[in-house]
C-alpha cells in the first residue's frame, strides 16, 4: 500500500487512486479558489447595478461551494486526502490572482467571468483524465462540476456589456 494512501477496499489500482487523488485536490484547490475570487467580487463590487451583480456573485459563489464537500470527500473515499487549507489552495490552484482594486462593476464581472472561463476549461480537462484512468465515479462528480462552472460562465456572459 502506497504511503499516500490510506487503506480502502476500492478496487482502483493504487496508480490510479493516486492520480486521481491528485486530481480532485487540484479540482478543490480550484473550487474553493474560484469560490472566495465571487466572494471577493461580491464584497468590492460598486456601480450603479450594485444590488444586481452583488447578489449574482453571491449565487456564483454558493453554486460553486455545492461542489466542494463532495470532491474533498471523493478524494478521500479513494484512500488519499483532502488539502484544503487557505494556504494549500493558494499554493496549488492555477487560477489568477483576483485583482486587488477595481473601478467599477463591469470590470468584477470580467475578472470573474475570466475565471470561470480558465475553470471550465481545466473542469473538462479532469473529466477527460478521470474517464481516461477509467475511474467513472469522479468522471461523473468532474462532469457536473463542469455543468456548473459552464453555467456560471453563461450567467456572467448574460450580464457582459455589448
Amino acid at each position: 500500500m502506497s504511503a499516500r494512501l490510506h487503506l480502502t477496499r476500492n478496487n482502483l489500482s493504487i496508480p490510479v487512486r493516486e492520480k486521481i487523488v491528485a486530481l480532485l485536490n487540484e479540482q478543490l484547490a480550484i473550487l474553493l479558489d474560484l469560490q472566495s475570487q465571487c466572494r471577493q467580487a461580491h464584497w468590492n463590487v460598486r456601480g450603479r447595478s450594485f444590488y444586481s451583480y452583488h447578489k449574482l456573485f453571491e449565487n456564483l459563489a454558493d453554486l460553486v461551494g455545492e461542489h466542494v464537500d463532495p470532491t474533498a470527500e471523493r478524494a478521500t473515499a479513494l484512500g488519499g486526502s483532502a488539502n484544503g487549507t487557505v494556504r494549500m489552495v493558494a499554493a496549488r490552484s492555477p487560477l489568477p490572482e483576483y485583482p486587488p482594486k477595481l473601478d467599477n462593476d463591469i470590470e468584477h464581472v470580467a475578472a470573474v467571468m475570466e475565471r470561470f472561463a480558465e475553470a471550465s476549461t481545466l473542469a473538462r480537462n479532469a473529466v477527460d483524465a478521470a474517464t481516461e484512468a477509467g475511474d467513472a465515479g469522479t468522471a461523473d462528480l468532474l462532469t457536473a462540476i463542469s455543468r456548473s462552472i459552464d453555467q456560471g460562465l453563461w450567467f456572467l456572459e448574460a450580464h457582459r456589456p455589448e
